[in-house]
């Protein structure tokens, strides 16, 4: 499910989802979706969002809220954020691991060389950051990045380094595929063979999870990654 409204405040290069300025908040989200969940019985549920930047907490507490009801409605669902990077501020990161989420992402996207033209705002020292702030709260962190835009081996092993180094542990890897004919192309279709070869060295490198594929997304077999050990 994604929170905050359809529009986003961002225009990366990768992402179909509107650009524009967001409507207010709905204040009877956060309930609204701990009903949905309870509705749809799940025992996994995966929540995210559009960036909100035109909000001055970026839309934290919202976040925090909207995990909480979901938590006292459902207090048997295992729950999985996927988060933007609230800007590097690590306190609104801090308020958002405080309601206790099962698992916390923030996707790296790309590698570093690549970064500044696929996403409009994020940094790459800046997603490492938030992976390691996810990780000092205690809660499990997790992140993906896609391929085919360009990228090398080399690139991706750095990119899996310096995941690791934030204390990650559990990784999607998927292939891009361009929206529309308005967002980047697609350099490069990865092989089968090569995303089970990134597979391998992940899981070499120390990652416990992994899940590497051309069909793969963040969500993709969430609940694996979370029992894995």
């Amino acid at each position: 499910m994604m929170i905050g409204g359809n529009i986003c405040t961002r225009s990366c290069k990768f992402c179909n989802t509107p650009t524009g300025r967001p409507g207010m908040l709905d204040p009877q989200e956060p309930q609204n979706v701990a009903e949905s969940v309870k509705a749809l019985g799940l025992r996994y549920a995966v929540i995210t969002s559009v960036d909100r930047d035109d909000l001055k907490d970026y839309g934290a507490d919202h976040w925090a809220k909207t995990i909480a009801c979901v938590r006292k409605e459902n207090p048997t669902t295992l729950i999985e954020v996927l988060i933007p990077d609230f800007m590097g501020n690590t306190e609104l990161i801090a308020q958002v691991m405080a309601a206790r989420p099962n698992v916390a992402g923030h996707n790296m996207e790309t590698v570093r060389r690549l970064t500044p033209g696929v996403r409009s705002v994020a940094r790459y020292e800046r997603s490492l950051e938030v992976l390691a702030a996810i990780t000092k709260s205690g809660v499990m962190s997790k992140t993906g990045f896609m391929v085919g835009l360009g990228e090398t081996t080399e690139e991706v092993e750095e990119l899996m380094d310096d995941i690791l180094a934030t204390g990650c542990r559990r990784l999607t890897i998927g292939q891009y595929l361009q929206p529309t004919s308005k967002h980047l192309p697609v350099a490069e279709y990865i092989t089968p063979e090569q995303f089970a070869a990134y597979k391998q060295t992940a899981l070499r490198k120390g990652f416990k999870f992994v899940e590497s594929g051309p069909l793969v997304r963040s969500s993709y077999h969430a609940e694996r990654a979370f029992a894995a050990e």
